[in-house]
Formats: structure tokens, sequence, C-alpha cells
């Protein structure tokens, strides 16, 4: 099963269902839902070296926690991750790193405003295909 993730309606919110073979690929699929979600975004030339360490004692939250600060740095600094590396992703802690690039606001579409990752209805768990997660984001 290739990396992936698809929409579905939740409420007034707007469900991602993350899938991979590893829970380690569910991470880049999943920031590429994040920014999906937000519309289409083309990310600029020059990038900084990012790094991420969260600990915590559940693998979805951590998981949670780190497109949250996604969604912080996009919001406040219009950039973005790219070039998403796990480095580590057990149930309590997550490594990853990447680059952030600023946004190319003027090759890029906005769908929608993301308002908040929450932790309604949060899941990661391993299934007969591979790993799942589930996200709800407040639109």
């Amino acid at each position: 099963m290739a990396p992936g993730f698809e929409f579905f309606d939740h409420t007034a919110d707007l469900g991602i269902r993350v899938f991979a073979l590893d829970r380690w690929a569910l991470v880049p699929a999943a920031v590429e839902a994040l920014y999906a979600a937000i519309g289409e975004l083309v990310p600029g030339r020059d990038g900084e070296a990012a790094g991420f360490t969260f600990v915590g004692t559940a693998a979805a939250s951590l998981l949670r926690d780190f497109m949250a600060e996604l969604l912080v740095a996009f919001e406040t600094r219009a950039i973005m991750l790219t070039d998403v590396s796990v480095r580590v992703f057990e149930d309590d802690r997550l490594e990853v790193g990447g680059s952030f690039r600023p946004v190319d606001h003027d090759r890029s579409v906005l769908l929608r405003e993301v308002k908040a990752i929450t932790y309604h209805e949060l899941s990661l768990e391993k299934t007969g295909a591979g790993w799942e997660a589930r996200i709800i984001i407040d639109i």
C-alpha cells in the first residue's frame, strides 16, 4: 500500500484518514494531507533546516502535536515543511526533520482556513493492510 490520505466529512469539521504500510510513512502523508486541506500550496525556493522532537504517551497525540506545530508555522510565518524525514516514531517519541520553505503565494491557491488540529476522534492503529491515522481538523 502506497502512503496516502483521503478526506471525509465530519459535521462542521474535516476528517483526514492517513494510511501507509508502516507507522513512519504516516508522517509525510499526514503533512501532505494538512497542506492539501489548506489548499494547493507551492513552496518557495529557499529553505531552512527544521527539526522536531515530541515526547508523550500516545503515538496519535504525538502526530497531532506535530501537525499542530506545522499549522502554527504556516499561520504565523507562512512557511511549510518539505523533505520530511522521520527519524523516530514510537509510542512515546516522534522525531522529524525537514526543510521549512516559504509558501509561494503567487503560485499557491488557498482553499480553506484550518483553525486547529483537534483531539476529537483522534486515532492511530495497525490495520490488516498497514497503519492508519484519523485526524479531525477544525475549519
